[in-house]
């Protein structure tokens, strides 16, 4: 189930409790679930970013976005296209249909 609550995150905070004022810049590597900090003497730390590794937390829009973002690419392409192809097809019957026919096609009522 999708929700739209944030997830704790704590790599940042744990870097900031460490090092405070010397940190000079700060990534997030989401494939390692860690939060890495380079310090202004040329040294880097990290941190883990989860409470706990093995903790499920609810899946967010962020999160479905990033781990799922191929496949909603190709299912919008997908959608896409067959928009097209159906507005082409409409522009095509239109224009080489009989013009009773058209008209017949564009009066007749569904019930």
């Amino acid at each position: 189930m999708i929700t739209l609550q944030r997830r704790q995150l704590v790599g940042h905070d744990i870097l900031l409790a460490r090092h405070g004022n010397h940190i000079c810049s700060m990534r997030v590597d989401r494939s390692n679930g860690r939060v890495v900090a380079l310090l202004d003497d040329g040294t880097v730390d990290s941190a883990p970013n989860l409470i706990a590794p093995g903790l499920e937390l609810p899946a967010t829009v962020g999160s479905v976005m990033r781990e799922d973002w191929k496949i909603l690419t190709v299912c919008g392409a997908v959608a896409a296209g067959m928009g097209a192809l159906m507005v082409t097809a409409a522009v095509a019957l239109g224009t080489m249909a009989d013009p009773t026919a058209v008209e017949m096609l564009s009066a007749y009522a569904i019930y």
